[in-house]
């Protein structure tokens, strides 16, 4: 190696340009064989970083949103029934709606996929830079009410309102107490203007005696359910497709759950 090129890889690792780095060599053996011009060997360059640094960056974007598993929707089984949506679902894939703001409800019977569903989207997302934070919407709950025993409720509020989306999986449950009903309220609250996806169960209009205070309950889902766009996912389950296959197991043996 010459002394010029240990002396550009040191000044490449001095910038911190190891996307550079790591195509260098290649990008050098183009430019002897004339396959590159000076401005194009710039410009190669100068994209291997721009490449590497997106790829870190959309990789510790996947690593903050905690997922679950790293559900994408070409990976999703849209031929699973014909009950299922796929036209709404790809025209969300759009993102519109995180341009835009608006939250997304999917709703329907255990096990069709919409914990899938919003993974994937919320990775979409994270592919066009946005910020995602996924959780179940029991453990919110509970972070919160961490909050108000140990005085860290606004710091922990804040973390919650920050990413661009928020996937709030499994809500409505189960019956609220006053308390997770007004943390609940103030989370949708703080969030306006920023998107939010929720999957649960239960249909939207089933959500209200969930809630002790009527009041709270209709201000919040008010602002959730008309903002929304709603999902009515249906169909069988979709997990006895991705269950492991056992050569051992019975034909008539019934799926477990």
């Amino acid at each position: 190696m010459s002394v010029l090129a240990t002396a550009l890889r040191d000044s490449l690792r001095t910038l911190r340009l190891s996307g550079i780095l790591e195509t260098l060599d290649a990008r050098l053996t183009q430019a002897q064989k004339g396959e590159l011009g000076h401005l194009d060997f710039l410009q190669v360059l100068c994209q291997d970083e721009i490449t590497r640094r997106e790829s870190v960056a959309l990789e510790r974007r996947v690593r903050r949103a905690k997922f679950e598993q790293q559900a994408t929707l070409e990976g999703f089984g849209f031929n699973a029934s014909p009950k299922l949506p796929a036209a709404q679902i790809r025209d969300l894939a759009a993102l519109r709606w995180l341009h835009s703001g608006e939250s997304i409800i999917l709703f329907g019977p255990v096990g069709v996929g919409k914990t899938h569903v919003a993974q994937a989207l919320g990775h979409q997302a994270i592919r066009q830079g946005a910020n995602v934070r996924f959780a179940k919407t029991s453990r919110i709950l509970a972070e919160l009410a961490d909050g108000h025993a140990d005085c860290t409720w606004y710091k922990r509020m804040r973390a919650l309102i920050r990413p661009d989306v928020l996937i709030l999986d499994d809500f409505a449950m189960r019956q609220l107490t006053a308390s997770q009903a007004d943390d609940l309220y103030e989370l949708v609250s703080e969030r306006s203007g920023r998107s939010l996806i929720i999957t649960s169960n239960r249909a939207p209009s089933d959500w209200y005696p969930l809630f002790p205070n009527p009041v709270v309950a209709e201000s919040l889902l008010d602002r959730l359910i008309n903002a929304g766009h709603q999902v009515i996912m249906n169909g069988p389950s979709y997990r006895p497709n991705k269950r492991p296959k056992n050569p051992t197991d019975r034909i008539d043996k019934p799926p477990a759950g």
